[in-house]
């Protein structure tokens, strides 16, 4: 049983004759014909009767009718939402992101989206960059945004960013020259993204060079996310770092008593897309990415001067 022979059954029964339908459908009639009889094979039973020139339908064609009307309109509600999906006209377009990505062009990212297709839904999903890993490699989202390093098998990864980190702190002798790794294993460090440890991309960059210098990094406070972080550093119950690309976004609202200054080896959170290896991106997928990236190498031009590398303690606030 085909789709081509339900339509054809369809079209004989309204128009009460072979040579109607085929004329209405732009067919030889003998086409026609030779479908319905291969349906009427297929099924052990006659669906019309042939009375003069026109035909008769049979109970079982009465029986038939709803369900071929359904299948066809199964066949062409499917057809519309993949159009729609092609011409982003509706659907949803699912993207994962790092735990921080509000403090980088992330709602502007969405909010151009929305204005360019509003048919189109959005869902942002993840906390931290190894569970969005996880969700693309096991196929529950297409693309993600993620900071480096995660585990990358069976994924595609793109880099399109960098956003250095500094060390933040409210006493001026811990800002006033470049810090080491071996500076942080005695500092009083408070850190973000306690819930993930090691699996925080900066953690892991960070307690990876520690192992190389022979240095443990054990922060004193662990709290979940920048902005508590940066309010205790202020309180100075501690230092913490501090990607550039949150200050600048924080802008007048970061404390005018909090310095800041760079690592001696520069230490940065690179950014990067992901898809599954080989998969095809649907194109709701394919757009978010490209705005993404516009707004990404936007900010990173922005990063170049502002905020600036270096700002001690107590001077006019950056922003």
């Amino acid at each position: 049983m085909t789709l081509q022979q339900l339509e054809y059954f369809l079209a004989a029964l309204d128009a009460g004759s072979f040579s109607a339908a085929a004329e209405r459908l732009l067919l030889a009639q003998p086409s026609l014909s030779e479908q319905v009889r291969r349906l009427e094979a297929e099924l052990g039973v006659a669906l019309f009767t042939r009375v003069g020139r026109g035909i008769k339908p049979t109970e079982a064609a009465h029986a038939l009718r709803p369900h071929a009307e359904a299948a066809l309109a199964a066949v062409a509600e499917g057809r519309q939402a993949v159009v729609q999906q092609r011409e982003l006209q509706g659907g949803i377009a699912a993207f994962g992101t790092f735990g921080t990505a509000r403090w980088y062009p992330g709602t502007q990212i969405v909010a151009a989206f929305r204005r360019r297709h509003p048919k189109v839904r959005v869902r942002m999903v993840g906390q931290n960059s190894s569970e969005v890993a996880e969700a693309v490699r096991d196929g529950d989202l297409e693309a993600g945004l993620v900071a480096l390093p995660v585990d990358d098998a069976g994924l595609d990864v793109r880099p399109i960013m960098r956003d250095e980190i500094v060390y933040v702190s409210a006493v001026a002798a811990r800002v006033r020259k470049p810090v080491t790794i071996r500076d942080l294993a005695v500092a009083p460090l408070i850190l973000t993204d306690t819930s993930y440890g090691l699996e925080d991309p900066t953690r892991r960059q960070l307690f990876e060079l520690a192992q190389r210098e022979g240095v443990t990094i054990e922060p004193q406070i662990d709290v979940e996310d920048p902005e508590t972080a940066i309010e205790l550093t202020a309180r100075g119950l501690g230092d913490t770092l501090i990607a550039r690309g949150i200050l600048l976004n924080l802008g007048r609202r970061v404390p005018k008593r909090l310095g800041w200054v760079p690592f001696a080896e520069p230490l940065y959170d690179t950014f990067a897309f992901i898809n599954r290896r080989g998969a095809r991106l649907s194109p709701a997928a394919r757009e978010f990415m490209s705005l993404a990236e516009d707004r990404m190498t936007a900010m990173a031009q922005e990063l170049k001067t502002t905020p600036p590398r270096r700002h001690k303690p107590g001077a006019q606030r950056p922003g």
